[in-house]
């Protein structure tokens, strides 16, 4: 097996965290418990998608919170926030807050862009303000420098008995260094790494030039080398990749026919740009752990990484998310030369 450039030094998890409508709560208990289960098998990180409006985590800031009560050591992420339903202010306030509480473990990863359906939840939204709203880097910008202690107003000082701060407060140390962003165009890459995040680089990428290639490790490595060539830190850059990942060396018979048929649906939407966006997906890799470490190490963009949360399929029951992490610690990490956080 011919060895990646960069041995893998950080291996993480992504859940959306779904829940049924009539007893939400025991949805959010199965992804504390994987995140716990997670911490246990020595992940180094676990991230949280976002949903607004659907049956998966529309609050992840909240959940990290109580994962961070459960846990002690496992760095919590989200992959990622959509900025344009929040205020850049307050989510400074909310991710200071639940850094302190967990030690500093928390990597906030966002985007840009408009509300997912806009058209239909700007009024419940934006009732006011809806075609004002500003949804381009300039949200991230504004998070950027409430997290990183810039001033949020003039105003500082004692009035009667309170005293202000003209920064958000808490502030957290670290907590600026920290941040991601989720991209998947070239533009996005070369943003984020002119100001300094992380990125976080998906199974979804725009082949944004019909003349050029369509190969998707081939635009995601060309995300990877325009970020890091545009960020400060240049190779050292942190970048982090979440593929689609199904490690079967301990799954049931029934189990792997699951996963072959889940992946097996998703695969003609692979073949081609996808949409007026282009969109590229990689293909789902399912198969034993040694299966899957070959086909990563042959992928370009896996070979310039040394980070990845890989993303646990949306529709699988607690016991298949048990399994597949399970393969991942004890099997897959380590044939990809990754060792157990202790």
């Amino acid at each position: 097996m011919p060895p990646t450039s960069r041995p893998l030094r950080k291996l993480g998890f992504l859940t959306i965290g779904l829940f049924d409508e009539a007893d939400p709560r025991r949805g959010h208990e199965s992804t504390l418990e994987i995140i716990e289960l997670g911490e246990r098998l020595g992940f180094d990180s676990a991230w949280l998608r976002h949903r607004h409006l659907q049956y998966g985590i529309s609050s992840p800031v909240a959940v990290l919170a109580a994962a961070s009560q459960r846990t002690r050591r496992i760095e919590l992420g989200t992959a990622v926030i959509p900025l344009g339903w929040e205020n850049p202010l307050r989510l400074a306030e909310d991710l200071a807050t639940v850094d302190l509480l967990s030690g500093g473990r928390v990597n906030p990863g966002v985007s840009v862009g408009p509300p997912m359906h806009y058209d239909q939840v700007k009024e419940a939204l934006y009732p006011d303000t809806a075609d004002a709203e500003d949804f381009s880097y300039e949200r991230v910008r504004r998070l950027l420098d409430f997290v990183r202690g810039k001033s949020a107003t003039d105003f500082s000082g004692v009035e009667g008995f309170e005293v202000f701060s003209d920064r958000v407060q808490p502030q957290s140390p670290g907590l600026g260094s920290r941040l991601w962003y989720g991209g998947g165009s070239l533009g996005s890459a070369r943003w984020a790494g002119e100001h300094g995040m992380n990125f976080l680089t998906s199974s979804v990428v725009k082949a944004e030039h019909p003349e050029e290639t369509t190969d998707f490790a081939e635009i995601q490595l060309s995300h990877i080398r325009a970020f890091r060539a545009a960020h400060p830190d240049g190779e050292a850059a942190r970048v982090s990749q979440g593929l689609v990942v199904i490690p079967t060396d301990s799954a049931s018979p029934a189990q792997r026919a699951k996963y072959e048929e889940f992946a097996a649906k998703r695969t003609p939407r692979t073949t081609s740009p996808q949409g007026p966006a282009r969109l590229m997906f990689a293909p789902d890799i399912v198969g034993t752990s040694e299966e899957i470490a070959e086909r990563l190490h042959a992928h370009a963009a896996f070979r310039e990484i040394d980070e990845v949360a890989f993303a646990l399929p949306f529709t699988f029951e607690h016991e298949d998310y048990v399994q597949i992490l399970t393969d991942m610690a004890t099997h897959l990490g380590p044939a990809l030369g990754w060792q157990p956080a202790g």
